[in-house]
C-alpha cells in the first residue's frame, strides 16, 4: 500500500476521481455559492482535530457524540450533504476506492478556485479514521476565534505549522460569515438586532485580500473576531497581514503553500483506517 501522499495516488485506481469532484462543487457552487466558505472551514476542522482523517463527517451514535455536536462545529459545520452526493458518485464510479478524507482536501482546493481563488494540486492518499474525538479534544484542537497570536502559535507549532501558515489560513475568512454570537464583543454593531452571521468582509463570495484591507482600515477596529485582530498587534504578522494587502499573489501562493501543509497534518495511511462507504459512518 502507498504510506504517502500524493498529487497522483488515483492516477490508476480512481482516474476520474477529481473531475467527479470537481463537476459536482461546481454544480453545488452554482446553487449556493455560500457552501465554498463552509466547505473550506470543514477541512480547517477536521484536521485540526486528530489529523485530516474524516473523522468531523461521523454522525452521532450511541457510543460516540460525535464532533459535529462539539461546541465549535454545533449549528455550525455546513455542507455535509454535498459531501454525500460526490462520495456516492465516486462510489458508482470506483468503489470502496477513495477515501472521505481525500473528498473534503479536494472540495476544500475547489471551494477556493469557484471563489476566484488559487488553485493547487492536492495531494491524495489519506484513509478515514474509524474513531472521533470527543468534545474536549475538539475545543483543545481547534483555534478560538477569542485566541491572542501566543494561543494561536501555540496550536499552529503543536502540528507543525508556522505564523505564515496562521497569517495566510486567516485569510480564508475572506469567504464566509461569522456567528454574531462570536462578534458581539468584539464588533457589537456588526449585526443588526435580527440578524444571525455577519460577512467578515465586502466581498464575502469573492475569495480576494480585501480581508487584510479590512485588518489595516483603522476606522473599521480591524478584523471580527480577537483571532484576526490579533494579527496586527504583532510585528512579524502585521508585516505579513501589510504584504497580503498589497500583493494578492504572494496571499494566494502562501495561502495555497500552507494548505498543502494543513492537508498533510497526521494522515492515516497505507492499511491505518478505513475507506468509509458512507462518511458519515464507519464500515
Amino acid at each position: 500500500a502507498n504510506s504517502m501522499l500524493s498529487v497522483d495516488f488515483y492516477h490508476t485506481s480512481c482516474r476520474e476521481a477529481e473531475s467527479i469532484i470537481t463537476s459536482a462543487m461546481s454544480q453545488a457552487f452554482k446553487r449556493d455559492p455560500t457552501l465554498a466558505a463552509s466547505l473550506l472551514r470543514l477541512h480547517f476542522h477536521d484536521c485540526f482535530v486528530q489529523g485530516c482523517d474524516a473523522s468531523v463527517l461521523l454522525d452521532y451514535t450511541e457510543h460516540h457524540a460525535g464532533e459535529k455536536t462539539a461546541l465549535p462545529n454545533d449549528q455550525s459545520l455546513r455542507g455535509f450533504e454535498v459531501i454525500d452526493t460526490i462520495k456516492a458518485e465516486l462510489e458508482k464510479a470506483c468503489p470502496h476506492t477513495v477515501s472521505c478524507s481525500d473528498v473534503i482536501a479536494a472540495v476544500a482546493r475547489d471551494s477556493v478556485v469557484l471563489s476566484g481563488g488559487p488553485r493547487w494540486s492536492v495531494e491524495f492518499g489519506r484513509r478515514d479514521s474509524i474513531t472521533v474525538a470527543n468534545n474536549v479534544t475538539v475545543l483543545q484542537g481547534l483555534p478560538s476565534p477569542n485566541s491572542e497570536l501566543a494561543d494561536l502559535l501555540a496550536k499552529f507549532e503543536q502540528i507543525g505549522m508556522n505564523l505564515r501558515d496562521i497569517v495566510a489560513l486567516s485569510g480564508g475568512h475572506t469567504i464566509g460569515s461569522a456567528r454574531c454570537f462570536f462578534l458581539k464583543g468584539q464588533r457589537p454593531n456588526s449585526c443588526s438586532r435580527n440578524e444571525t452571521h455577519a460577512s467578515l468582509d465586502q466581498t464575502p463570495k469573492v475569495f480576494d485580500n480585501n480581508y487584510y484591507l479590512a485588518l489595516l482600515r483603522k476606522n473599521m477596529n480591524g478584523g471580527f473576531f480577537q483571532s484576526d485582530n490579533a494579527l496586527v498587534k504583532f510585528t512579524p504578522a502585521l508585516d505579513l497581514v501589510q504584504i497580503y494587502a498589497t500583493n494578492s499573489t504572494a496571499f494566494f501562493d502562501d495561502f495555497a503553500t500552507s494548505m498543502l501543509k494543513m492537508g498533510r497534518i497526521a494522515p492515516l495511511l497505507g492499511s491505518e483506517g478505513e475507506v468509509r462507504i458512507n462518511c458519515r459512518m464507519v464500515n
